[in-house]
Order: C-alpha cells, then sequence, then structure tokens
C-alpha cells in the first residue's frame, strides 16, 4: 500500500499550486480567493522510485464560524488522521499568523511526522529571514519553496522521501510474509462485519442495520488449520450522489487503499439486491488493482430458492461481471455461518493463482499450441507473428508477448491467449495482465 502525504494549512497558501506540480497536472483548482478547494483531492506520485499518494485539503481557519469552513476543518482533520507524512503549507510573504500558530499544535498532536514548508519564496536571499520566525511553530527547519516558480521542491521531496523510508524499512522487516492479507469489500450493510465477526466468533466489529456503521478499515488477525490471515473489514462505497456526510468520503478513500494492501479481496453481493451499480465500482477497483478476486454472495439463507437456482444467479453475476468471469462464486450467510469454512480453502487458492510463476519454457509450450490451433489474424496481406512470451511479475501474474506488430495484435487475439493460459494453469480467481512488445527486427512483411 502506497505511503500517505498530506497538505495541509490555512487557505491561500499555495496547497493546490504545490499538489498540482507535484502529481504533475492540474487536478486542483487554483484561484487566490480562500476556501476553493473544499474537500480533499487525492492523486500518485513517485521520487526516487518511492510511490506515494498525496492528498490535497482546503485551507483551515480557526475563527471561521460558517459550515463550509467547518466541513473543510473536518476534510483536514480526516486527511491528517490518515497521513504518513504532513506537509505544513505556510506564506512567507503574509508571515507567521494566529492560524499557523493553531494548526501547528493541532499537528503536533496527531504525532505524525511533519515537514514545515515556508511557500512563495521566489527568492531565497530576499525572503530567507523572514523563514525565521517560523521557527518558532517549533516544527524545525522550514523548507523553502516557491511552488509557482517550481523552486526548492527537490530539496522538499528528499525529505518526503527519508520520512516515507524509515518507516517503510520497519514494515519490511516485520512483516510476515505467510499471512493473507483479506480484504472484505461491499457496499454498506451488505454484512462484511457481520462476516469477520463470525470467524473470529467474536463480536469484535461493530454490527447494525445503519449502512455505514464502518468508516474505517479494521484489520483482524486470524489463524487455524489452514493458516494465517489478516481480515480488513471496510467502509461501504456509496455511489457520490447519496454521499452526504463528507466522513463518508474518507471511507470511499480507505477502501481504496485497503484494497491495495490486500492480497485476497472477498467481494460481497446482498442476495437479495443482486448486482447494483455500486458493486460493479467495487468490483472495478478490486479488478484493476489486480488483487485476487472470491465474489461471496451473502444472505443466502434469507434468498427464495428454487431448483437450480445457484447455477442461474452464477449466470447473471458473470454478465453483469463480466470482467470478473474469473473470479470463483461462494454462496453464503453471515448470519448463519453456511459455508464459510470453505472461504478459507478458496482464499488460499485465489492467493496461490494470484502469486504463481510459470517457467518461460512452458509459457512457450502453450503459445506455440495456441497458436497453431488458431492463426494469428492478418491485416491487408500482413500476418500477426506471436514470436515469444514470458512472465514479468506476479500480483497479478503478467506477461510479456513479443509480436512483429502490436496494431495486428487485436484485443480478441489477446484475449484468445488469456484463456489458453487460464485453460493450462490454475488461474482461478486472479486477473491476468498482458504487456505487448514489439520486435522491430521482425516487422518485415511475409
Amino acid at each position: 500500500m502506497n505511503k500517505i502525504v498530506a497538505i495541509i494549512g490555512r487557505p491561500n497558501v499555495g496547497k493546490s499550486t504545490l499538489f498540482n506540480y507535484l502529481i504533475g497536472e492540474r487536478r486542483a483548482i487554483v484561484e487566490d480567493v480562500p476556501g476553493v478547494t473544499r474537500d480533499r483531492i487525492y492523486g500518485e506520485t513517485n521520487w526516487r522510485g518511492k510511490n506515494f499518494t498525496l492528498i490535497d485539503t482546503g485551507g483551515i481557519e480557526e475563527k471561521s464560524k460558517d459550515t463550509i469552513s467547518s466541513q473543510i476543518k473536518l476534510q483536514a482533520e480526516i486527511a491528517i488522521d490518515v497521513a504518513d507524512v504532513i506537509l505544513f503549507v505556510t506564506d512567507v510573504k503574509e508571515g507567521l499568523t494566529s492560524d499557523d500558530r493553531i494548526i501547528a499544535s493541532m499537528l503536533k498532536k496527531a504525532n505524525k511526522e511533519i515537514i514545515l514548508v515556508c511557500n512563495k519564496v521566489d527568492d531565497f536571499k530576499k525572503y530567507e529571514n523572514d523563514t525565521y520566525e517560523f521557527y518558532n511553530l517549533g516544527l524545525g527547519k522550514p523548507f523553502m519553496v516557491s511552488a509557482t516558480n517550481c523552486k526548492g521542491i527537490g530539496d522538499l521531496l528528499d525529505e518526503v522521501y527519508n520520512k516515507l523510508g524509515k518507516e517503510d524499512e520497519d514494515e519490511n522487516e516485520n512483516e510476515d510474509t505467510s499471512v493473507i492479507k483479506v480484504s472484505v469489500i461491499g457496499k454498506p450493510n451488505v454484512g462484511k462485519s457481520s462476516l469477520i465477526n463470525k470467524i473470529l466468533g467474536e463480536n469484535r466489529l461493530i454490527v447494525s442495520d445503519v449502512a455505514g456503521t464502518t468508516r474505517d478499515a479494521i484489520d483482524s488477525f486470524y489463524e487455524n488449520e489452514k493458516g494465517k490471515y489478516v481480515f480488513i473489514d471496510t467502509a461501504g462505497l456509496r455511489r457520490h450522489s447519496k454521499i452526504n456526510e463528507n466522513i463518508e468520503k474518507y471511507s470511499i478513500l480507505r477502501t481504496k487503499f485497503a484494497i491495495q494492501r490486500s492480497d485476497v479481496c472477498i467481494l460481497m453481493i446482498d442476495a437479495n439486491d443482486g448486482i447494483t451499480e455500486q458493486d460493479t465500482k467495487i468490483a472495478g477497483e478490486a479488478h484493476d488493482s489486480g488483487k485476487g478476486v472470491i465474489i461471496a454472495i451473502n444472505k443466502w439463507d434469507e434468498y427464495n430458492k428454487e431448483n437450480g437456482t445457484a447455477d442461474e444467479y452464477k449466470e447473471k453475476v458473470y454478465k453483469k461481471l463480466a470482467y470478473l468471469s474469473y473470479a470463483p462464486i461462494i454462496f453464503i450467510s453471515a448470519k448463519t455461518g453456511q459455508r464459510i469454512d470453505k472461504l478459507f480453502d478458496l482464499i488460499n487458492k485465489v492467493n496461490a493463482s494470484n502469486s504463481l510463476r510459470i517457467p518461460t519454457s512452458t509459457l512457450n509450450e502453450v503459445l506455440n499450441e495456441a497458436v497453431v490451433m488458431v492463426q494469428p489474424p492478418t491485416d491487408k496481406g500482413r500476418r500477426l507473428k506471436v514470436l515469444y512470451i514470458t512472465q514479468v511479475s506476479v500480483r497479478p501474474p503478467t506477461f510479456a508477448i513479443f509480436v512483429n506488430s502490436k496494431k495486428l495484435f487485436h484485443f480478441s487475439y489477446e484475449r484468445y491467449i488469456v484463456n489458453q493460459l487460464r485453460k493450462e494453469f490454475d488461474f482461478n480467481g486472479t486477473p491476468i495482465r498482458i504487456l505487448v512488445r514489439e520486435r522491430k527486427e521482425d516487422k518485415e512483411d511475409d
């Protein structure tokens, strides 16, 4: 899972300008009007090979009592809560203000890594003396930058790298690689917490009929004869039009991060509701992240069943979630415990599939047979040559296929190759990625 860096500060100090520069695109609205950024905006960025997630926030105004300002403050507090490192941005031209002092005091209580940033330093020699008063905040040396003119950014990112790097090393040393991390995902009130409570045998998580009870990702360790697991309960993803509380947007972000740091995702579907729009979006998050996926149809004990109902239900699920046709489906009841014991075998199998590596020689034998059975397509007399395949990574299994022309390698033929790989090897429950590489020396016509 990527580490999180939050940009915090009072209004109009240049937080969004800094954010846009760091992620390399104009995603945050930049205006000279205080309070323009009213919600957290996040993006992915990289420095010296280290990926991290950057969160932009609205400006904090302690003295303001209006509703929008209070919501902005709540959003900033949430960002502070989830962040690993905080960039506290101030304005060197306006100098140290009472709001800066109040924010600094709030940040110290958060017990997070804090980097003090003095922005709008267009001329380092001219404004260097003006940065000294910011030492009074008790946050160490301020980093002088100009987000508008892109000055001092490299030194700032080096400090971010150092703060994040130490924590990464500690995590890698302490991580037990035998533990399978399982995120339980789904829309609100589908039974995610109930499932984990049933597995744990205790009411460790709050269970309520009120949608959105679980607002954070909660980790629970569990061990049995099948192995060691960490179950991650997540807040349900909602459609944006249904989000009435700011804190629900925080839940969406945390759910995405929970998916990122998991090995296997259990996508829970309410049997009575069927596949909804929210379900497709959540499923897409897991698929796009390359995670192993199990589809658990919950509340099956409440569903009105007839002969052949389970098979018919599976067909409907795969029809609406065609891109998850590789994911096994299990019918469960978190309330009664029906088939929950069978989940562990599925988790182990899907986790193994997601990390499966195939020898290059074996892969090319399968590829050659596939090409003989179905000839590659042609276009204007020129035929696609599929030259070679090799596996480049796992989680998910990712393969590089070398061809004479990328343009001739149509999606339909790629899908055929993927299906052949699934047929020959046990890739149950995991997506497969294909990288097409063109060999220039083989581009001549037949």
